[in-house]
């Protein structure tokens, strides 16, 4: 499949886009909200982090039980992310936009839309760093701009929730299968890459109902909605959790040392979701490791009471 010709960087301008961020950064936040319940709580709590200046909210598209298509998921998506606004008397307009209404095709299928255009748009201002694009879902929006302006790879640094470690089989989890030729161009296009994978690491990030009920619960309406979205989505069981996926990238943005990494060449995603033989020649990425679970949630807890206490929720 043909894809454009993305410029390449200096291998030491490379290295220095992956370095972990220092301080605050401009953040751009792309998520499938209605998915699941993760999505909800790591945009809250990107909004309230003082280390992200989240810049814009893009909905992703998705498609499984909680929706009929993709452009289904996509609405269902932009309308929970402006809940999530509502809760935190956070104006929608000109923060969030709807995305991606059906997965790309091939790897020069760029799928228009109004997150595309201000992700382009955005990404291309001059600025101090990069922008940096919090990918919580398929890479269906991210890989469109990027197809749409290729000089886009030397501006934003991409860090994406999804895929297993390079040493497991096969690649695909919910969000990296949805779109593979997107997901290919993410791995392809020497954009910086800051990978989150599922397996042994974002699923550290797991929580209770118990949990929830004592931290999140009574926190302002952002916190009786969130408790709200953990009830409906996961069934109360003995000795039951569930992961929130989606925080580990926020987090990572906010204090690197929580989300252990190490750089490795850029892994080889085959079409039938299996990662290919290591080359070292290819371009370096940056992928997670591990995180430590603990010290996230407590941040996230801390800051959703402070907000409950300020009256920002």
């Amino acid at each position: 499949m043909e894809q454009p010709d993305f410029p390449r960087m200096s291998p030491e301008r490379l290295l220095e886009r992956l370095a972990p961020p220092q301080g605050p950064v401009d953040v751009v936040i792309d998520t499938d909200a209605f998915n699941e319940l993760d999505d909800q709580f790591a945009l809250a709590y990107a909004l309230l982090q003082p280390n992200l200046n989240v810049q814009a909210v893009y909905a992703a598209p998705f498609f499984h039980g909680r929706s009929s298509s993709p452009a289904d998921g996509m609405e269902k998506s932009y309308q929970e992310i402006l809940r999530v606004l509502d809760c935190l008397s956070i104006p929608g307009e000109g923060l969030a936009f709807r995305g991606a209404d059906r997965y790309m095709t091939r790897r020069d299928d760029p799928v228009a839309s109004p997150a595309v255009e201000d992700l382009v748009a955005r990404g291309m201002q001059p600025r101090p760093g990069p922008l940096y694009v919090a990918a919580l879902g398929c890479a269906t929006n991210v890989a469109s701009a990027l197809v749409r302006r290729p000089a886009l790879v030397e501006h934003i640094v991409v860090v994406w929730v999804a895929g297993t470690p390079p040493y497991r089989h096969p690649s695909g989890d919910f969000n990296l299968r949805q779109d593979v030729p997107a997901a290919q161009i993410l791995f392809d296009s020497t954009v910086p890459l800051v990978r989150m994978p599922c397996f042994n690491v974002a699923e550290k990030l797991r929580t209770t109902l118990h949990e929830i009920e004592h931290y999140v619960a009574g926190r302002g309406r952002l916190g009786d909605y969130l408790c709200e979205v953990y009830r409906r989505v996961a069934r109360d069981r003995y000795a039951g959790s569930r992961v929130i996926w989606d925080l580990i990238g926020p987090a990572w943005l906010a204090n690197p040392a929580w989300v252990p990494t190490e750089l490795g060449p850029s892994p080889v995603l085959t079409d039938y979701l299996r990662w290919g033989d290591e080359d070292p020649r290819r371009h370096p990425v940056r992928v997670a490791v591990s995180a430590d679970r603990d010290a996230i949630f407590a941040d996230m807890f801390r800051l959703f009471e402070h907000a409950a206490r300020k009256g920002r929720s």
